[in-house]
């Protein structure tokens, strides 16, 4: 497969992840097997197909969404219909054996090539497009973990090479190894700090960025399932939803609703257009696990936002820190 085909789906605005294009707006899959409540098998698959339909042609999961799940999930449409996708996968987050959840890094050499394997099982394809590092392991050099996914390539096992949540630094470095052609990061109107470093250097070495929960993790639709998330739902852990951060949070939120009715738009499609004007070389990637939310999400491609709208929703910033313990993310690199 050398570029994803349109033969039953239609065509959207198209941007590119290094020589591969793919449409302006990918698919999150997470969702549909991990932290956002029960799964629903039969929904998600319908979601899947549905979202190839209407021309979304970057598909984006990883091996620990629940536990492996989320890649066996996709092999069911996958199996007819590799060709009209560009498909993203990410190793390299190890997970709690008794308790399921996220534990830690890891990037050796041997780690890299068994972690392929595996997805390339659960998938039930030849080649991963577009392969990521899922978090850097701030215990070796990056060169290590990226000369072994380098190796992929080579092997005809992985086309392209990404990193998740690197630093300006890690990324900086993994470059100098092998061209980087995507950096993936949580980036939306309320998660702004790779905006002064990661995003230059991104720029920089030529890597695509592709923001991930650009909806806030929801928040910035306005719903109340957002706002108010059910137990169990794992955005009950997270600070901006908690005490006064929640309450300062829903503040800014009524304002991002009221501009969408400014512009006879949804909060949703006000979120998608700000991060697409980012530049040409950006490619958010919202989850949803519901075909209703579709349609919504891709109509912020048509969506122009005048300067002063732009500008404002700039000025806003969430309160409260994205994740309980940040040092999850690399900022610093690894010598």
């Amino acid at each position: 497969m050398s570029t994803p085909t349109t033969n039953r789906s239609t065509a959207l605005p198209q941007r590119h992840l290094a020589d591969l294009p793919v449409s302006a707006l990918g698919l999150g899959c997470m969702g549909m097997s991990y932290a956002y409540g029960t799964p629903d098998h039969d929904e998600s698959i319908a979601t899947l197909h549905e979202a190839i339909d209407r021309g979304i042609t970057m598909l984006d999961t990883a091996d620990i969404y629940g536990d492996g799940h989320n890649e066996a999930l996709l092999a069911e449409v996958l199996a007819t219909r590799r060709d009209e996708v560009v498909l993203a996968t990410k190793f390299g987050i190890v997970l709690d054996p008794d308790g399921g959840y996220p534990s830690g890094a890891k990037g050796s050499a041997d780690y890299v090539r068994s972690s392929v394997d595996g997805s390339l099982s659960r998938l039930g394809v030849d080649v991963i497009d577009l392969y990521y590092l899922h978090r850097v392991d701030t215990t070796i050099p990056i060169e290590e973990t990226i000369g072994a996914m380098a190796e992929l390539v080579t092997a005809g096992k992985v086309r392209r090479l990404g990193i998740s949540e690197p630093s300006a630094q890690s990324l900086r470095r993994a470059a100098a190894v092998h061209p980087i052609a995507a950096v993936q990061s949580e980036w939306s109107i309320f998660s702004r700090d790779i905006e002064n470093e990661v995003v230059p250097v991104a720029r920089e070495v030529g890597a695509t960025v592709v923001p991930y929960s650009p909806l806030g993790r929801g928040m910035l639709t306005g719903s109340s399932e957002a706002l108010t998330p059910a137990d169990g739902d794992f955005r009950t852990t997270l600070p901006r939803w908690q005490g006064d951060n929640l309450a300062a949070n829903r503040a800014l939120v009524a304002r991002i609703v009221a501009i969408a009715g400014e512009v006879d738009a949804t909060p949703a499609q006000v979120a998608l257009a700000w991060l697409l004007a980012r530049g040409a070389d950006v490619v958010p990637i919202p989850g949803t696990k519901r075909r209703r939310h579709l349609a919504d999400n891709l109509g912020a491609l048509d969506l122009q936002l005048p300067t002063a709208v732009l500008d404002e929703l700039s000025s806003m910033s969430a309160v409260g820190d994205r994740y309980p313990d940040m040092g999850w993310v690399d900022r610093d690199g690894v010598e």
